[in-house]
Order: C-alpha cells, then sequence, then structure tokens
C-alpha cells in the first residue's frame, strides 16, 4: 500500500513540474524608477547604484528616453541638454550596467514612447523629433480647424501653448502612433538601444493618448478616411468630403466608434512592433509597460488596451500605476490587473512619491498578499528627497526587505 502511494505521489510531482501552466517560482522583484534627473552625472548614478543595493532593491528601471532625448549614447536622438556639462564620454546607461551588474542588479532601460517634450520647455535642437517632425505631433480636437500647417513656424508654439493651459489632464507634446513613420522612428530607436547595451529588459511608458481627443492631426485624420473611405458607397464618400472642407473631423464624427478601435489598433500595432523589434536582438530581455490601472479608462480615454496586449502575450511584465493613497483603491487596481495579466507577471506600481514611509510599507505588503510577482517604487528620486530624511530609503529597505535594523518612522 506504501509502495503504492509514493508511486501515485511521484507521479503527480512529475505532472505538476511538467505542466506548462505551473510557473517557476521566481524571486520577488523589487524596483524602483529612476528618473533621468538622477542619471546627470558619474557620481550621482554611483550614488543611486549604492542606495539602492544597500537598501534591497535588486532591479533598476532607468529612464534613458525622457523626452525625445537620450541618456545614452544614440545614434538616433540628441544627447540630453542635462548632460551638457559632462563630457561626451560619459554615458550614463552604460555606467549603470556597469556598476548595477556589478551590483547584482537587474537593469532595464526605460522608454518614454510617445511624449516627447515638456510644452513649456519646447526642445530648439534640430535633430529632436519635435523640430525634424513636427507632422508626427498629436492634435487636440480643439486645434484640428485652426492650429495651419505642421510645418509653419506657428504650428508647435501653437500646440505649445494650448497644452500649457492643459497641464491637468496634459502632460506635454506627444508623437502620435498612427502615421507610419512616426511608428518607424520610434521602433529605429529602440532597435538602435538594445543593439547595443545589454539591458535585462525594456520598459515602455506613456504608450498611450494623452486623452479622448487626440489625435486629430492631419495626418491621423488622413489616415483614418483611407482606412474607412474604400468600404463606403460613393455617394456617401462624395458627401463627406464636401463635409471636410467646411469641417475638418466630418470623418471621425460620422464614424465614431470605429474612430476609436481604429486609435486603439494603431497603439496595438506600435506595441506589437516595440516587442518585435526587443525580443529580435534581446531574446531575453523582459518587456514591460507602465499602465493606467484602470482598465476601462486606458480602453476607452487612452486608446491603451493592456488587457488586450496581455492576451496577446505582448508584455512579459505588467506594471500598473496604482497610484493611489487609498489603500482599498490600490488593492483593488492590483487584484485587476492580477487577473487581466492572464497568469504573467505583475510589478505593483507604488506611488511612493505621494506617500509616507509606514504608507509605502502598507502597500509593499498589500501587494505582496495579494500575489504579485514584484514591486517598483515611484521613484528613486522622491524617496531619496532630503525633505524625506537622509535614511528615508534605508528604512523602506529595512522594513520592507530586512535589510538592516532601523527603527520605525
Amino acid at each position: 500500500m506504501y509502495s503504492r502511494r509514493l508511486a501515485s505521489a511521484l507521479v503527480c510531482s512529475a505532472l505538476l513540474v511538467a505542466s506548462p501552466s505551473a510557473r517557476p517560482v521566481a524571486p520577488e522583484v523589487r524596483a524602483l524608477w529612476v528618473v533621468r534627473t538622477a542619471l546627470v552625472s558619474p557620481a550621482a548614478i554611483t550614488s543611486m547604484v549604492a542606495a539602492a543595493r544597500s537598501a534591497g532593491f535588486n532591479t533598476l528601471v532607468v529612464q534613458v528616453r525622457g523626452r525625445g532625448d537620450a541618456y545614452y549614447a544614440s545614434r538616433a536622438e540628441p544627447r540630453a541638454s542635462a548632460l551638457a556639462a559632462q563630457p561626451v564620454s560619459f554615458d550614463p546607461l552604460a555606467q549603470v550596467l556597469q556598476q548595477g551588474h556589478a551590483a547584482g542588479l537587474k537593469v532595464h532601460a526605460w522608454v518614454n514612447v510617445n511624449l516627447v517634450a515638456d510644452a513649456g520647455d519646447v526642445p530648439t535642437n534640430g535633430r529632436h523629433v519635435v523640430n525634424r517632425h513636427p507632422e508626427w505631433l498629436m492634435v487636440p480636437a480643439d486645434l484640428a480647424a485652426t492650429i495651419g500647417d505642421p510645418r509653419g513656424r506657428a504650428f508647435v508654439a501653437t500646440l505649445a501653448s494650448w497644452t500649457r493651459s492643459q497641464t491637468a489632464s496634459v502632460e506635454g507634446l506627444y508623437t502620435s502612433p498612427i502615421p507610419e513613420h512616426a511608428g518607424d522612428y520610434v521602433v529605429g530607436v529602440v532597435r538602435d538601444l538594445v543593439s547595443r547595451y545589454q539591458v535585462d529588459g525594456v520598459h515602455f511608458d506613456y504608450v498611450r493618448y494623452p486623452g479622448p481627443a487626440f489625435d486629430c492631426s492631419r495626418e491621423a485624420l488622413r489616415a483614418f478616411k483611407s482606412e474607412v473611405a474604400p468600404g463606403l458607397p460613393s455617394q456617401e464618400r462624395r458627401a463627406l468630403d464636401r463635409a471636410e472642407h467646411s469641417h475638418r473631423l466630418a470623418w471621425i464624427q460620422r464614424y465614431p466608434a470605429r474612430w476609436e478601435e481604429f486609435r486603439r489598433l494603431r497603439l496595438t500595432a506600435l506595441m506589437h512592433r516595440l516587442r518585435g523589434v526587443v525580443k529580435q536582438k534581446r531574446p531575453r530581455a523582459l518587456v514591460s509597460a507602465a499602465v493606467v490601472p484602470d482598465s476601462a479608462t486606458a480602453v476607452t480615454s487612452r486608446f491603451q488596451d493592456w488587457p488586450g496586449w496581455m492576451a496577446k502575450g505582448l508584455l512579459d511584465v505588467l506594471c500598473p500605476m496604482a497610484y493611489s493613497t487609498d489603500d482599498a483603491v490600490f488593492r483593488q487596481q492590483v487584484e485587476h490587473a492580477r487577473a487581466a495579466a492572464r497568469g504573467r507577471p505583475v510589478w505593483a506600481g507604488i506611488g511612493a512619491y505621494r506617500l509616507t514611509g509606514d504608507q509605502t510599507l502598507t502597500q509593499i505588503q498589500a501587494a505582496r498578499g495579494l500575489g504579485v510577482d514584484g514591486v517598483i517604487l515611484f521613484s528613486y528620486d522622491s524617496l531619496v528627497n532630503p525633505s524625506r530624511g537622509s535614511d528615508n530609503l534605508a528604512r523602506i529597505g529595512a522594513q520592507a526587505f530586512g535589510q538592516q535594523h532601523a527603527p520605525a518612522w
């Protein structure tokens, strides 16, 4: 009897190990979003890597493309102006990789995809995408009829001025995922990066539209018309063409549901291409994305169909930006992300910049209790801000990860 039971147990164990649905238990990911302001000098990078390691973090997600510029030796985009005081030989990403790997840390390159400029600080460098290709910039419906030719002198200034009046909801100037050549450009940026740097992953942020009123640029409206028109009766096409002369938005207002779907599909197609180029050059690199945690808002207002991305396997890791200060909301958003992730890893994004040390620890523990694969805190720079106390990051590490003894706050 005993031998039969033992044999049965061994068979069950073998089946469990062999099961494709059984994912090996990986070490907990303890990540920091590292904003580009921490990459502006060799000393700043050395300090950041040492602080992260000492506090028990094991993953750095470093912002190397913040606003259409480069905190690495890019062949495609201009060097960030914040690095002007440093010698050209200084390569922030290369230094983070060298020091981070030596310290046992994983290093992911954080790429802001569509957000390319702050409206209050429009780039002047002629190589910057805003100046090379203003026709790729997203335009809100409010400006569609009046903004003029993208190649005109006033175009970018007008768009920036409008954006400055909407700072509560629009972060800056965005390139569009709709024009084919705009997609080619950002895919080329990522190809250049992953071809030359041995990153452990690429983390995509701002893979979204600024809001539901975008993108009404000439290029986007033309692309939508080109897709819809062939399937319409000639009489309806002619009527819409006549209406378009006096009302530029005639086509999208006639087919609002198709317009919404069109924008979602174009963004998903870009995400597909971005994943493809990463995996082509770095097959083992993880592809992750920071996403709007409420999927209904993400899909209908930002056209960021991240549940669909997970279903299609476009992301290896989902990072919901669950930045609520309300613990119940935080839990709900993380639970929702785990359900939508379809068994793929989830790193709970914690808005530590908005929280006290105790609140940050509470959310770390809540995320663990919900079974996430890791946590990622936004952001390193906020956690080491002198106003938080010189040992703030170390205290979080001590109490969340058991790195060293530290008193409570």
